[in-house]
């Protein structure tokens, strides 16, 4: 049995910002699976059950300061619990198998393992009872709520309620920024140089949109689909690029042509990438996203697709007549 306290150290506040941001994103953030005591528990302490995400174990602990409990991390394979419950990792079948590691029944005197309310997607209790004899009760939404929660011994409706506010919106930003940086620079650098600067900047226009607008507007823009949520933000974001084109030099026909391409190629580009955010909000399911991802991917590829033509057609024409 491992040991653990409640204390978080500066290289888990560490650890935290560099999972936040992407960094080391693919097993990089494990706790390794078993049983921990906190502080110094009996056989009649509770038992809590979280995933091997870093992230998830630390707030499990923290939020248990100067109380004596057993945590019996799941192997999610580095996954947080509402994530790995939606995958299968934070199951019926892997909580058997890690209580029967454990020797679980030998440590404790009760047969109560409290889960987290998010687990519950992937966790079958009658399965549970089935295979380890334990009972399951599922705690709050957050961990902050489990003081409240041991008092009492029941969750209120206020902690069984899920919430996706701005705090929690904002903080999914970085990682999608930090992912999408480079390739972002990239493109612009080489319209740059190629000296389409003003296509540069709309790149990088519509992959902030994508990124960083797109969560903090996301319950005010009126569509359904994060896909046409993610159009419309980006239809928006390249209007004053498109109107920067049609007040350019050359042939009316040139400039048209020239803001038509900025209005195909790159909401496709913000709308890819509002789709990102499907699997952190609290309202949609694994078959929306299915279907909307079958829909709008085809819309997204045809309409950059015809964009590219468009802005190619207009950079050859423009150089065949001598308009910059």
């Amino acid at each position: 049995m491992e040991k653990a306290t409640s204390v978080i150290s500066w290289g888990n506040h560490l650890d935290h910002f560099l999972a936040r941001v992407g960094v080391r994103r693919a097993g990089g953030h494990l706790v390794k699976p078993g049983l921990y005591a906190l502080g110094r528990p009996t056989p009649d302490s509770p038992v809590f059950v979280t995933a091997n995400y870093t992230l998830s174990f630390d707030a499990l602990r923290s939020a248990l300061a100067d109380r004596d409990a057993y945590i019996l991390v799941l192997n999610t394979r580095g996954i947080n619990v509402w994530c790995a419950a939606g995958k299968g990792t934070f199951g019926d079948g892997e909580i058997a198998t890690r209580v029967r590691a454990t020797s679980l029944e030998q440590v404790v005197s009760h047969r109560i393992l409290i889960l987290p309310q998010l687990g519950a997607a992937g966790v079958s209790a009658e399965e549970v009872k089935r295979r380890t004899g334990f009972d399951v009760r599922y705690g709050p939404v957050r961990a902050a709520g489990l003081p409240e929660y041991l008092k009492t011994g029941q969750a209120t409706p206020e902690m069984r309620r899920v919430r996706f506010s701005l705090a929690d919106r904002l903080v999914l930003i970085p990682m999608e920024l930090v992912h999408a940086i480079l390739p972002t620079a990239a493109v612009a650098g080489l319209l740059w140089l190629a000296g389409a600067r003003l296509a540069a900047w709309a790149v990088a226009a519509a992959v902030l949109a994508g990124t960083a607008l797109f969560p903090f507007l996301l319950p005010w823009i009126p569509t359904r689909a994060f896909s046409t949520k993610g159009f419309a933000l980006g239809g928006l974001a390249m209007l004053p690029f498109a109107t920067a084109a049609v007040s350019g030099g050359g042939a009316l026909w040139l400039r048209l042509l020239s803001a038509l391409a900025y209005l195909l190629v790159l909401p496709p580009v913000t709308a890819f990438l509002a789709l990102n955010f499907t699997g952190a909000t609290t309202f949609t399911s694994r078959t929306g996203v299915k279907r909307e991802i079958a829909t709008y991917i085809p819309v997204m590829a045809w309409l950059a697709g015809t964009g590219l033509v468009a802005a190619l057609a207009t950079a050859v024409a423009r150089w065949v007549v001598g308009t910059p």
